[in-house]
């Protein structure tokens, strides 16, 4: 059985997420998805997700795509969960290229595509352009 690992924040799940996870999941028999936590999150990037994690991790798990859910607690742990999952493939998104290629002794890494146009950072920023047009 050929194991797919990849991670993400998943807040304001859109299109683009839908679409890399899948295209993980056609690498292998099984998919498992590291949700990052709210501390993890705002270490990061110093704002806190929209949902929280447990709301997040539901939806991740709800997807016929997805076979397992976990959190995500530390980016220093990543390769200690490519191996408590026995992790064949490592996948993230394109806008990573390189940053993970020191997991490629433990697995596969793949960099797949990003779906062009549509991020949550910029759906964050256009709603926060709405809220702001309508006072």
């Amino acid at each position: 059985m050929k194991t797919i690992i990849t991670f993400g924040t998943y807040d304001l799940f859109h299109i683009g997420h839908l679409r890399i996870l899948a295209r993980a999941r056609a690498l292998g028999d099984r998919l498992v998805v590291g949700v990052s936590t709210d501390e993890l999150n705002f270490s990061k990037k110093h704002i806190n997700p929209v949902f929280t994690l447990a709301e997040r991790m539901e939806i991740i798990r709800a997807l016929s795509c997805v076979d397992e859910v976990f959190p995500e607690e530390s980016l220093d742990l990543k390769g200690d969960y490519i191996q408590q999952h026995n992790a064949s493939v490592l996948v993230m998104g394109d806008d990573w290229q390189g940053k993970f290629d020191m997991f490629k002794p433990l697995c596969e890494v793949v960099y797949l595509p990003r779906t062009g146009g549509i991020s949550t950072t910029k759906i964050k920023d256009y709603i926060g352009k709405i809220a702001i047009d309508s006072l």
